[in-house]
Formats: C-alpha cells, sequence, structure tokens
C-alpha cells in the first residue's frame, strides 16, 4: 500500500460529491482513504495539470460523527457523512465499490483507538497520582465506651 501524508493508504478511487451549490450538481473526487481521515481532491487527471500543489479537502475522523443514510438505487450507492458540527456531505459511487462500509469502519476503528489511547493516559495519571502521593497519617479514632444503662 501506498503512503499518504505519513498514513498508510487503505482505498483509493472515485467518489462523486453532491454540490453545496443551488443545483447540487455532483461532483467527481478523487477519493483516498487512510486509517486517520478521507481525502477529497479533484479527480487525477484534473488535479495534475491544473492545481499540481492543491490541496484537497480532509474529512478528519476526529471530525466525523457517523456515516450513515446508505440506499442502493440502480447503479449508484448513496451515502451521507455527517461531521461533529451537523454539516452533512453526500457521496454516490458505484454500488459495488463499498466505500461507505470501508469508510465506517475506518472511523469506527480510528475512534475506538482514541478511546483506549484515552483510558491508557487516565490510567497513566491515575497511577502518578499514586506514586507520587505524600504519606498522610491517618488517625483512627479511639472506641467510645458503649456502656449501657439498663
Amino acid at each position: 500500500m501506498q503512503q499518504q501524508q505519513g498514513l498508510r493508504v487503505l482505498k483509493e478511487g472515485v467518489l462523486e460529491k453532491r454540490s453545496d451549490g443551488l443545483l447540487q450538481m455532483w461532483k467527481r473526487k478523487h477519493c483516498t482513504l487512510t486509517e486517520e481521515a478521507v481525502l477529497l481532491h479533484a479527480p487525477k487527471h484534473a488535479h495534475a495539470h491544473a492545481h499540481p500543489a492543491a490541496k484537497g479537502k480532509e474529512l478528519h475522523f476526529s471530525r466525523v460523527k457517523t456515516v450513515d443514510c446508505v440506499e442502493r438505487k440502480g447503479k449508484h450507492g448513496y451515502f451521507t457523512v455527517v461531521m461533529a458540527d451537523g454539516k452533512e456531505i453526500d457521496f454516490r459511487c458505484r454500488a459495488e465499490e463499498g466505500w461507505s462500509a470501508e469508510i465506517t469502519l475506518q472511523m469506527v476503528q480510528y475512534k475506538n483507538r482514541q478511546a483506549v489511547l484515552a483510558v491508557r493516559s487516565t490510567r497513566h495519571k491515575q497511577q502518578r497520582l499514586v506514586i507520587n502521593k505524600p504519606e498522610t497519617e491517618v488517625t483512627v479514632p479511639t472506641g467510645e465506651s458503649r456502656a449501657h444503662s439498663g
């Protein structure tokens, strides 16, 4: 597999993204799926000639809330990437390409890795607190006489 910005490329291909404009046209995008993000660029043949230094759009999994609205109509599969800020980005691709499933899988794996790191970090901080905690003297109150008058 190739490397993209230091990350392993898991899948590459063409997706169509619905534009935000009034007409909501489908625009072809070259898509690269890594372990941490979906990278979108102009299609490769146009990208190389028009804007060789142009940076594409990155949908980093830390900002992706979910991938949903998956449906098949004819030869296309449709899905929506919902960002943490509520923005929805619609995509379509050839149904057999499985982009939505692979993006969802990588997003879940990314979020699981982040959760494990957060737990480890919390445990490490707690261990440091216990190790660095100064010894304190604990005084136990002496028992009082429980003589009952009966």
